[in-house]
Formats: structure tokens, sequence, C-alpha cells
């Protein structure tokens, strides 16, 4: 049910745009404004043509004179100016510039004799690593250049400071070299197992510890990558004892450092239990929480989502991570208006939510109206974390009464979630809380609905409405109040509060086990023996006949007198139908005169809508209950949100509760519907007593029987 945030390699800081950001850092200085300015004035074939010029002189100037060095030096400035769009990497790539810059990612042979020093020393080294490092923003060009063989120098060039060298060049040509390897493995799962075997790792992790920040920054960048979904380079990482300093660096004041870090940290932990352990071992627990508080959100994303890996299956380490301070700061981020930092601190706190102890210090510290309001996200994964973290906080009965209290029964049943799963866990959330409406918990809604303001009275009357057991409802809606609560909604002026009370309304007529418009037509009330089919219409032994529109219908007074009062007081009162042998009925048409005494006869007949009211208005003339209540049901079948307002009419003018009942539990389902109609409030306010009527009797029967079948 739990959706994992894919943790990223990234490249750059502090937006993920590509290692090109990164190498582009800094102020440029005037020559390389002079440089772009040249290269990006002519036209293609001027572009084409600068490539080759450049890519001549490095082949040519592969040597200590200075001359040499200050256009090999330019050449590489000017390739890599060109490198920055990435419109025209094919371009360079495929004017021969891959082994002319390869060859000057080593310093060519010297001789001391030659020269007193060496000029441009590390620059030209530096420019082809930075050329190089954007040629590789393309993938396809990734093989190419680890083929012509740049790893080895490029790894030669991170171990630049082992001669004691300090200067600002030795500093920037390992940068890039660092750099250079980032993007060459990127995504790329052989380049970063060829980088462990060329032996990259070690000195990586020695830069960790490197005077100059920015190399720290560097060299933590590869080591993220290369760390990445590849278990023998995290287990060399770890070998080499880059856990302490890793570590030591969450605690940098430089907002890079400690972003890289924890970013190294977060891949070596990522699928590795073991990793885990040492890691937690080697106290990265608190720096890393204290990043929670960090103003680098870059920072934050990647503790939030360490701290939710290192909550992942031990239950002590959730524990703690509480009882150190992450609940506070992880709330807030949730309200941050950064959609990747609300995503992985809803991510942990799902994860701490999986512990009962934490259960209820989250929603005691406000993470439940956060997370609710992140079931609105239009992000999937983002509300999929949100919900997953409020199905943990379901768990504890502490936290039943708030999720109510601040409305989040309805949240979980109106939100539009996107995926299924999401769908999933807000059903088992759901389910979890009615679990638990019983005993204190029920006990203190109850408390609740008589002493809190309106509307959190009204909040807990429409959950408990969907949550309660049947075996609970009289004692909540009848001698609680909280029927008259839900009455209120629904003739209430707002839109929305009468929805809810509806729906809510609705859902208590169901759980009550009343009748409904598509229950099985209900058997007649009374039990009698009939004369039998062969009698209707039938002179043999008839003693009276009916003349209805001009025609004859044989009858016996003994069926008639066992049917209902009305024909008992015309045949045995001082009617004088009493002893009249014809006895004419006016205002009915013979098909329906026909089945009514087919019903007498038969108890039993088949109804069409067609004359179904025409039969009710005969049924409930003559007193005939039975007919009545098969009339009744037929007509509930074709109600439609054109028809519901003069069936209600009809239900009341022939006294017809079956048909009123199944018009309330019409109005109730459709309510959404129907509140487009002009006449629905009229019609509303019209059965609110009769809603009241219904469910005090309903829910008072319900009790009953499930008492009766308790006995």
């Amino acid at each position: 049910m739990e959706q994992q945030p894919e943790r990223r390699e990234g490249r750059s800081f502090p937006e993920r745009k590509g290692q090109k950001r990164k190498l582009e850092e800094g102020a440029a200085s005037v020559e390389d404004r002079e440089i772009s300015a040249a290269v990006t004035t002519d036209g293609g074939q001027a572009l084409i043509s600068e490539v080759a010029a450049q890519v001549s002189v490095l082949n040519s100037a592969f040597s200590w004179q200075e001359s040499d060095r200050a256009a090999a030096k330019r050449a590489t400035q000017v390739l890599a100016e060109l490198a920055k769009n990435e419109d025209l990497v094919n371009l360079i790539v495929d004017g021969g510039a891959v082994p002319a810059l390869m060859t000057h990612l080593q310093a060519p042979p010297y001789n001391g004799g030659d020269l007193a020093e060496k000029p441009f020393e590390h620059e030209v080294e530096k420019g082809s690593a930075f050329a190089l490092g954007l040629l590789a923003i393309k993938p396809e060009y990734q093989k190419l250049i680890v083929d012509k063989g740049a790893l080895p120098h490029l790894v030669n060039l991170l171990k630049r400071n082992k001669d004691g060298s300090t200067s600002r060049a030795v500093n920037s040509v390992i940068r890039r070299a660092a750099d250079a390897i980032t993007n060459l493995a990127h995504e790329n799962s052989s380049i970063k197992t060829r980088v462990r075997m060329e032996g990259g790792i070690p000195p990586l992790v020695e830069l960790l510890e490197f005077s100059d920040s920015k190399v720290q920054r560097a060299a933590a960048g590869a080591l993220r990558t290369l760390a990445f979904k590849n278990d023998d380079n995290k287990n060399q990482i770890v070998e080499c004892n880059a856990l302490p300093t890793l570590i030591l660096m969450l605690g940098s004041e430089d907002a890079a450092i400690h972003y890289e870090a924890v970013g190294v940290i977060g891949n070596l932990v990522h699928s590795s239990p073991h990793i885990k352990k040492e890691v937690l071992a080697a106290g990265a627990l608190q720096p890393v929480i204290g990043l929670l508080s960090s103003c680098c959100p870059e920072s934050q994303r990647e503790a939030a989502l360490l701290l939710g890996q290192f909550a992942s299956t031990d239950s002590d380490c959730k524990v703690h991570i509480v009882q150190r301070g992450a609940v506070r700061p992880l709330i807030e981020m949730l309200q941050s208006p950064d959609v990747q930092l609300k995503e992985m601190s809803a991510f942990a706190l799902g994860r701490l939510a999986q512990d009962a102890h934490n259960q209820a210090g989250i929603a005691h510290s406000g993470g439940l109206g956060p997370l609710l309001k992140l079931l609105d996200s239009r992000n999937g994964s983002l509300q999929h974390n949100a919900a997953f973290a409020l199905y943990g906080l379901a768990d504890n009965e502490d936290n039943v009464s708030d999720f109510i209290r601040v409305g989040g029964i309805q949240k979980l049943q109106d939100g539009e979630f996107i995926v299924q799963a999401t769908k999933d866990c807000v059903s088992k959330t759901l389910k979890r809380l009615e679990e638990k409406i019983h005993g204190r918990v029920l006990r203190h809604l109850l408390y609740l609905m008589h002493i809190s303001e309106k509307s959190i009275q009204r909040r807990v009357a429409l959950a408990l409405a969907h949550l309660c057991s049947p075996e609970d409802q009289r004692t909540i809606f009848i001698d609680d109040n909280g029927l008259e609560l839900l009455l209120g909604l629904l003739g209430s002026t707002n839109t929305k509060q009468q929805l809810d009370g509806a729906a809510a309304l609705y859902k208590l007529a169901n759980k009550s086990m009343a009748l409904s418009p598509v229950d099985a037509a209900p058997p007649s009330p009374t039990q009698r023996v009939y004369l039998g089919e062969q009698y209707v219409n039938n002179a043999t032994l008839s003693d009276v006949t009916f003349l209805v529109e001009g025609r004859t219908f044989y009858a016996h007074r003994i069926c008639l007198l066992a049917s209902s009062d009305a024909f008992r007081a015309m045949f045995d009162g001082g009617y004088r139908e009493k002893d009249a042998r014809d006895i004419e009925i006016p205002n009915i048409k013979w098909e329906v005169f026909e089945l009514m005494m087919r019903f007498i006869y038969t108890g039993s007949v088949d109804i069409t809508t067609e004359i179904s009211k025409d039969l009710l208005r005969a049924a409930d003339q003559y007193l005939l209950e039975g007919l009545k209540r098969l009339c009744e049901y037929t007509i509930a079948q074709d109600i439609t949100l054109e028809s519901i307002g003069d069936m209600y009419e009809l239900s009341e003018a022939f006294h017809a509760m079956s048909l009123r009942q199944a018009c309330i539990l019409f109005i109730l389902e459709h309510f959404d519907k129907l509140s487009s109609r002009p006449w629905q409030n009229e019609l509303v306010q019209r059965t609110i007593p009769e809603i009241r009527e219904y469910f005090c009797r309903a829910l008072t029967k319900s009790t009953t029987n499930l008492q009766s079948l308790r006995l």
C-alpha cells in the first residue's frame, strides 16, 4: 500500500537541472565572456570551422612550450563554451573534439632542463576535464568518452594534490575531474562500475576532507552518483571509511556540502539494510534530523527521505526518530510551497506512523490537519504519501476523535484520488476508524456531540452516521439527539451542508435495514384463504354483480366480506348496497376494477406502472392494504428526478407509507442531482418532518430486531 518516493542520483545544486549548471558555476572571467561572444555570433558553417580549428590546436600543441600551453588552454575554453549549448554538442563531438581533449587530460612530457617552470600548470587539464564533462551531458557520449580512455586520466587528476600542491589551479582541476566523473557515470551502471575498477572511489573519499569546500562538494557529488543503485560501489565507499566524514559534513554551515553529504548517505542506505545499520551506528541520526530545520530545502528533502528509509522496518529507530525531535519540523515541512518537500515529509511521517507509540504523538503535534489538506493535491505521489500517513494515524484509538473533530472523515469520503492505490488506502483508513467506534471512543464522541461548538457537533454526527455500528444507532441518533443535527444540516441554506446531511442520512437508512426502493415487493399484511382464480368474474354461485363502465362483473359476497372493512361496511352496514343485487361502481375503469377483484380472489396480481396509480387509488378507497402496498412498490420503481415531487404528493394523498419511504430514500440518495431543481428546497422542507418520523421508526425497529436476533 505504501509508495516510496524514488531516490534519484542528483547532478546539481541547488537545482537538479543537469551537471551543466554545476560546471558553469562561478562568475565567468572577462576572457570567457569574450570567447562566448566570439563563438555564438557566427553561423553554422563558421561553428564547424571554429571547432575544427580548436581541435587542430589541441592536436598540435601538446608540449610545455608557453605558446602551446596558452593555445591549448584557450582551445579547451572555446570548446567548453560551445558545449554549454547542448544543441552544439553533436557538432563538437563530430568534429573530433573527444580524442583531442582526452590527450590534454594529462600533462605533456616534461624535461626539467628545458623550462624553469611549467606554464599554465593544471590549467589545460582543467579545461579538458571541464569540456568533456559538458559533452557527457548527452548519455550517448558517456560511453564514447570512457572508451577513449578518459577514466584513468580523470582518476589521476583527482590525485593532483598528492605532491603537496595546494594552489587554486590544483583545486580547480580536481573539482573539474570529479564533476566530469559525475556526469560520465550518471544513470550508467556500467560506467559506475568502471570508475570503481579504475580506482576512482578511494581518492574521492579522501577528497571529502580536502581543505577547499568546492572540492569536498564535487567529491561528494561524484560519490553520490557512484553509490546510486550499485551495491559494490556502496560497499567500497563504506570500506574506505567515508561514513565518519560524511556525517561530519552533515553539520557543515555550507548548505551545498550538507546537501551532497546527505545525498550520498541516502544513496548508500537505499535498499541496503546492512549499510543503514552502519550509518546509524556511526551517529548519523541526529545530524540528519537537524537538517530538517535547514534553510536549504534540498537538504530538508533529502533528510526527510533518509529518515523515512531509516524508519522502514526498525521499530526502535522509528521511536528514536520521534524522541529526537523530528516530528514538528516534518509537520512544518508539510505546509511548505515546495511539492517535493511536502512529499518527502509525508513519506517520513507515514513510515513513523506505522509505530503505535508515534501515532498519537504525530496527531497531537498537529500533523492531522496538514496531512488531510494534502489529499487535495493533484500530485498523485504526494497525495498517496499523505493518505498512507493518515492510514497509520487511524490505527490509534486516541486519534479517532481528532480525525472527526478536524473534518477528516468528510475529507476522506469526498476526496478525488488520482491512483487506485490511494483509493484503496483511504478505504482501509475509513475501515480502521469504523472498527474503533465503540467503548470509550464512542463515549468521547457522544460527549463532543453534546458540549462542543455546533460545527464540531455536526461533524461528529456526520461521521457517526457513516461509521457507527447498527446496534449503536438508536443511542446516538434518537437518545443523544444526533438525528436532529443531521436534519439541521439537511434544512440548511448551505448546499454543502445539505449534501453532507443527505449522504449521512442515506447511509444511516441503509445501515438500519430500512425498506428501500429496490427491495422485493412486500407480502400481504394479513394471511387469509382465497376463493381462487376460477371464481373471478364467474356467475357460478355469484350473489352480487357490479356494473362498471356499463359492464357486469360477477362476484361473491363471502369473498368480499373477508377482504376488507370497506366491503364489510357495504354489505353488513346500513348502506343501500346491503340487499342490492346489482351495484353500480362509478369513477373507476373496468381494467382497474378487474385487477382489484382479481387480487381479492387470489391474493396476487401483476401490476404495470401504467395502471399502478389508478389501482392505488382504488385500493386506498376499498381499504385493501395488501394491494395498496403492491401498488406502492410498483410506483416506487418508477421514481425519477422529474417525478419525485408528484410521487411524494401521491404518497401523501393516499397515506402510502411505503411509497413515502421510497421517496424519502430517493431524495436522500439523489440529493446532489436534485439540488439544481428550483423546487428542491421546498420539497426538502416539506419532507423533513416525515424524514424525522421515518428514522425514529426505522432506528427503533432496527435496534429491536438486533436484540431479537441475539435472543
